[in-house]
């Protein structure tokens, strides 16, 4: 089977970078950037025993993508308790809104949203209620 095991986000500014994945998701960071060559840090996505996976910032290598610009990769979305409070999070700490909040019916409460780095990324909040 071909199970996700790590992710990549590209960055232009590792430190701003860090601060909005540390203060929106509570992430820690591990420097491998001797091992990749390049700036490039692990990033601790939650406890070993919980569901989910880590992976890492590293140093973008091309263009950042274009404002309005269709996705042209993958998404990766993080489970949240607490959708409102998450997204006011994501705003206070200098992210924006790419698709507001909206209802997967019978199911959860889903979002896109860019980070400081331009990438898109969505949260998720579980609710049997949403509609």
């Amino acid at each position: 089977m071909g199970r996700l095991i790590h992710f990549e986000i590209h960055v232009d500014e590792m430190e701003r970078a860090k601060k909005f994945y540390g203060e929106v998701f509570g992430w820690t960071f591990e420097d491998w950037s001797e091992y990749a060559g390049m700036p490039y840090f692990g990033a601790v996505t939650g406890n070993e025993g919980e569901l989910g996976i880590n992976g890492a910032l590293m140093k973008r290598q091309g263009a950042r993508p274009e404002p309005n610009q269709a996705m042209n990769g993958y998404a990766c979305t993080m489970g949240v308790e607490d959708y409102d409070s998450t997204e006011a999070k994501i705003i206070e700490n200098g992210g924006q809104v790419a698709m507001p909040k909206h209802p997967l019916p019978g199911m959860a409460w889903q979002g896109y949203y860019l980070d400081t780095e331009g990438n898109i990324f969505g949260i998720h909040q579980p609710d049997a209620n949403a509609k």
